[in-house]
């Protein structure tokens, strides 16, 4: 008995230097794929990384790794999430159920590790407007930060567009739908252009919109000047004339990037910077 408990001490062991170290911990989270990167110390922030419309867990990837690690040096916590085409989760980007995105970023929060009052999501893309929509609606995420963001919902990944991405409690979010202007566009794989005519319904517009001044903490927004695939630009501004009009009482920020939609993922200097600014310290 005495021999047992000493594997089982020097197993639990390495397996927690292996956790510090920059290893995954597979969470058992429904619906989402969550990995957990730990770095050392106790209380340590927690950053959630959502990829966007490529799906999978982008963050988990070796792609990412070097950004990963970056965080992780620096005494982040990094959760890695892959909420759709990904082990575990919806394999399209609909009805995506943003409450159990939440429940796997709060499972993780319940590593004694971690420090529950310091959670930030950065996401980009389709991720971005996830990243947006968790901080409207849940209060303890504390910072977002959205790469090449939408500032309303729209509609899912399906043949029909007919469905929103996002779902809460069950019930889908309104969304900016597909109409007959955008078609041709769509046809095209002109999404740049699908989007601006999408937009042209307003009345859908302001009903899809992001609560961005409900979250309770700090926003930063990058975008992309020449983005081919979304008005991201004029969507940021949107947000920040919207924080703005609200009196958002936290610092907010619009940094627009010269080039394409892939362009500010290259930045994350400007993130890392805004995270121990306004949401370390």
């Amino acid at each position: 008995m005495r021999n047992i408990n000493h594997h089982k001490f020097i197993f639990l062991s390495l397996f927690l230097f292996i956790s510090v170290k920059g290893f995954a911990q597979q969470l058992n989270a429904p619906q989402v794929d969550a990995q957990l990167f730990l770095s050392e110390g106790k209380k340590q922030p927690l950053i959630v990384g959502l990829g966007g419309s490529e799906g999978g867990n982008a963050w988990a990837s070796d792609y990412w790794k070097d950004t990963r690690d970056k965080f992780i040096k620096q005494g982040y916590a990094f959760l890695a999430l892959g909420y759709f085409k990904s082990k575990g989760a919806p394999d399209t980007l609909n009805k995506i159920e943003i409450d159990k995105v939440h429940d796997a970023i709060t499972l993780a929060a319940q590593n004694p590790n971690i420090d529950r009052n310091k959670i930030a999501i950065v996401g980009g893309s389709r991720g971005a407007d996830l990243a947006l929509l968790l901080g409207s609606y849940f209060k303890d995420i504390k910072c977002v930060v959205g790469i090449v963001p939408s500032h309303a919902a729209f509609p899912g990944h399906t043949n029909h567009f007919s469905t929103s991405a996002w779902s809460f409690k069950g019930k889908e979010l309104p969304f900016v739908p597909v109409n007959e202007e955008s078609v041709p566009f769509l046809m095209k794989r002109d999404l740049r252009g699908a989007f601006e005519a999408m937009l042209k319904d307003t009345v859908a517009e302001q009903k899809a919109l992001i609560k961005v001044e409900h979250i309770n903490g700090p926003v930063l927004l990058l975008s992309a000047t020449k983005d081919e695939i979304c008005p991201s630009g004029l969507m940021s501004e949107k947000m920040m004339a919207r924080l703005k009009a609200n009196k958002f009482p936290f610092t907010y920020q619009h940094i627009s990037i010269e080039g394409g939609h892939a362009e500010p993922l290259k930045h994350f200097d400007q993130i890392f910077e805004f995270l121990q600014k306004n949401f370390r310290e």
